[in-house]
């Protein structure tokens, strides 16, 4: 017995540490299993994008980085199919889902209404992905085949045709399976799908490694693709007795008038992520048509770090999303305002620590003069890159907040924003190419979206919570 003892005090030690840490976290930092595994997945994206990085400089060409980076600008064009879908099916499950107890079996127990239309929102989902699914493969192979086609420099001998080919079909696969996960995390699997998120990139990065190693690197955006829609086929298949429930139940009269109830939120949304298009993903395309591959390809690569900062910073807000749905269904606002001001000041102090570490990096890697920073902007526009991360991570928490009321507020912000910074990307990058879109795109950002975004959130917020 002395012996066992002995043998089980060091482990008791260790699992009160464990616990000490753990606590530490989550009280001064706010880390939650969610959003640990959200950091754990963006930490991994970043870090192996280094990786990614020096292999692409090793293993592409200058000409092919471009067409590596153009390949997702144009994948992006899939939002004009999804309309804002995902994120309306969180919150119209959230809200239901507040209602409901789910067993580990799957099995559903509560409000027999709040069933029958958390039922018919995954009906919904699944009808109206599996059709669009169809339309995104047509859609997309004849337009990359026409912008690659209309603008391919004689010096760009680069055979891209096949790996287009199997990006658009890769993509079809996740943009079927992707709502059904955001369905998930409204039903309260967020710490599941943060999980399964850091899986799907850890698998992402090294099938694209290998896929570059081996001297395809134009097919490692499909192959990354294709990692991202097994994983999530896989663990969804562990679901299945919940998911087949619902999709066999019979809502009848209960089921959500989905023209009446979610359209007039829906459309707002799908117009908004619309606009988003022309506000994050025109740069690649505009640099690419009037500067050439290579231009194209440091400023793919710069944004891939950039976005990669903001998808760690805001991970403190978007794990939220489906607890503030289920927050506001119950009219808890106290509580709602103390998670959310909360999470905001933790993603934006972890924000500005990020922009900072990354740009003295970026420096010091130009000064003694490392051979692959070539291959993303230099310093002072990489600098100004940088000032967009805690823009749109403060006007992303804020339309979070909003959307969580199943309201559509930041409309105007969006179609002003992509008309501005889709006018300014088109003329400046024409003219002075990246340096020109990154100054539009800053100024633009600091005199009207945050200023604009912040008077949205304050207005709207005392009026609902003031009724």
């Amino acid at each position: 017995m002395p012996r066992l003892r002995e043998e089980t005090e060091p482990t008791s030690w260790f699992l009160r540490v464990r616990g000490d840490v753990k606590q530490w976290s989550y009280r001064t930092m706010g880390i939650d299993r969610a959003i640990g595994f959200n950091i754990l997945a963006r930490a991994w994206s970043s870090s192996a994008g280094l990786i990614t990085v020096a292999l692409i400089a090793r293993f592409l060409t200058p000409q092919q980085q471009g067409y590596y980076y153009t390949f997702g600008s144009l994948i992006a064009l899939q939002i004009i199919f999804e309309l804002g879908f995902s994120l309306v099916i969180l919150q119209m499950a959230s809200h239901e889902r507040a209602h409901l107890s789910i067993s580990e079996d799957g099995h559903i127990s509560g409000d027999a209404v709040a069933h029958c239309r958390l039922a018919s929102v995954l009906q919904k989902t699944v009808k109206w992905y599996s059709a669009g699914a169809v339309l995104l493969a047509i859609f997309l192979l004849f337009a990359g085949f026409h912008f690659f086609g209309t603008h391919r420099k004689p010096e760009d001998h680069v055979s891209w045709q096949i790996p287009w080919c199997f990006a658009v079909l890769a993509a079809t696969v996740t943009f079927q399976v992707d709502p059904v996960l955001s369905f998930m995390e409204g039903c309260g699997f967020i710490s599941n799908v943060a999980r399964l998120r850091f899986v799907q990139a850890t698998a992402g990065s090294v099938c694209a490694w290998l896929v570059l190693v081996s001297h395809h690197g134009l097919f490692a955006p499909a192959t990354i693709i294709c990692a991202n829609a097994i994983g999530a086929i896989v663990w969804l298949s562990r679901k299945r007795s919940l998911l087949l429930s619902l999709l066999r139940f019979k809502p009848g009269p209960n089921r959500i008038g989905w023209m009446k109830e979610v359209w007039p939120f829906q459309w707002r949304i799908a117009l908004s992520w619309l606009c988003g298009y022309f506000i994050f993903q025109l740069f690649n395309p505009v640099l690419f048509a009037y500067r050439g591959a290579v231009e194209a390809g440091q400023m793919g690569m710069s944004l891939t770090i950039m976005n990669a900062l903001i998808a760690i910073a805001i991970s403190w807000v978007n794990t939220k999303a489906a607890p503030f749905g289920a927050m506001i269904a119950r009219k808890e606002y106290a509580e709602l305002d103390r998670t959310f001001f909360t999470a905001v000041r933790q993603s934006l102090l972890v924000c500005t620590v990020c922009i900072l570490l990354t740009w003295v990096a970026i420096i010091y890697l130009n000064w003694i003069h490392f051979p692959l920073v070539r291959r993303v902007l230099a310093p002072l526009p990489f600098g100004l890159l940088l000032l967009l991360v805690p823009m749109n991570v403060l006007v992303f928490a804020q339309a979070t907040y909003l959307r969580a009321h199943k309201q559509e507020k930041f409309l105007l912000n969006s179609v002003l924003g992509a008309i501005l910074t889709g006018s300014s990307t088109f003329f400046l990058g024409r003219s002075y190419g990246a340096i020109g879109v990154v100054i539009g795109s800053v100024l633009i950002g600091a005199l009207i979206g945050v200023p604009l975004g912040t008077y949205t959130f304050i207005k709207y917020r005392r009026i609902w919570h003031e009724a």
